[in-house]
């Protein structure tokens, strides 16, 4: 009986035990791919996802306006310069404006840009990256939807937007594995309209970004 309790024990007990090595095993697996370290390697990938833009008058005017939810998507590299820092230029096509609601003027006004912001990368951990730089943005098009009506004007503009403007990105990516999560804030320096404008609105682009990626 006893030898037979021992010939039914070790074989339950050696299934137990490599049982128990194999999880082990895919713990640290996994927690090692979780914890990959690419900090050192260039990576080029693309990303996309929504903006909430508004904009802004230093000049204090009186001008207010509401919000909008916006398309944001692009390519972006990754260049290590070592592996606490390193550059990240962007390409995205971004989506920027505002709406307006009151009683002589009810609509919404969309921008669309091609942003290259040029970012100074901290990455003080495998899978956080903090980033900061200037931005040059170049407008494409603009869509009117004012009282009722809409308009896209393309080509005709010139005379009264900036078809390039100067602003400044901030912001963090949250990578895991080669997937990231890349949040942004961005203002312009420089406004949209020119001084030879006919509008008397002085007013200059910012907005949130929220975007999913995929490193390569």
């Amino acid at each position: 009986m006893t030898v037979l309790k021992k010939l039914f024990i070790a074989p339950v007990f050696a299934a137990a035990l490599f049982a128990t090595q194999t999880t082990v095993a895919q713990v640290q697996t996994n927690s090692s791919t979780y914890d990959m370290d690419a900090r050192e390697e260039l990576k080029v990938g693309i990303k996309a996802g929504a903006n909430y833009s508004n904009v802004y008058s230093e000049s204090g005017d009186g001008f207010v306006a509401d919000g909008k939810v916006g398309f944001a998507g692009g390519v972006f590299v990754s260049i290590p310069l070592s592996k606490l820092v390193g550059i990240q230029p962007e390409l995205m096509y971004s989506q920027k404006g505002f709406k307006t609601e009151g009683t002589f003027l009810d609509g919404s006004i969309t921008s669309n840009y091609l942003d290259v912001p040029i970012h100074l990368q901290i990455k003080p951990t495998p899978n956080i990256s903090l980033l900061a730089g200037p931005q040059l943005s170049y407008l494409l098009s603009t869509k009117y939807e004012l009282n009722g009506f809409s308009a896209i004007n393309e080509e005709d503009f010139d005379d009264n937007n900036n078809r390039a403007t100067l602003g400044l990105s901030a912001g963090i990516d949250f990578t895991v594995e080669n997937f990231l999560i890349s949040a942004r804030g961005s203002w312009d320096l420089s406004k949209v309209n020119k001084d030879n404008s006919t509008s008397d609105i002085n007013y200059k682009n910012q907005l949130l970004q929220l975007t999913l990626g995929y490193r390569f």
